[in-house]
């Protein structure tokens, strides 16, 4: 059994900054990637960030610049600092971690953290 916790969600006005934190647990063999995504009222749920094993990341364009993803392999955490925040920011954020299992070391699988409110709100 695997779980994504997420926290350090919460209210925060334009302009101003919030870090998000997602901490994996259960019987992990190996993650491959982390990342985060969002979903706005009435709309898709879309990537914000990823970074792999090696550190390697990727952000959407519209994020690019004002958040920054960062990872711990060693607590198997994740981080989001998000930075300038905006009122089109404000969504539920999910952690994502793209993983192994000691059960079934070969086969990797997404998880999902059950998601952390976000907004950015005069």
């Amino acid at each position: 059994q695997v779980q994504l916790v997420e926290s350090g969600g919460g209210l925060v006005q334009p302009g101003g900054s919030l870090r998000l934190s997602c901490a994996a647990s259960g019987s992990i063999f190996s993650i491959d990637a982390m990342g985060w995504y969002r979903q706005a009222p009435g709309k898709q749920r879309e990537l914000v960030a990823t970074i792999n094993s090696g550190g390697s990341t990727n952000y959407a364009d519209s994020v690019k610049g004002r958040f920054t993803i960062s990872r711990d392999n060693a607590k198997n955490t994740v981080y989001l600092q998000m930075n300038s925040l905006k009122p089109e920011d404000t969504a539920i954020y999910y952690c994502n971690a793209y993983l192994s299992t000691y059960g079934r070391i070969w086969a990797t699988s997404d998880y999902w953290g059950q998601g952390t409110q976000v907004t950015v709100s005069s």
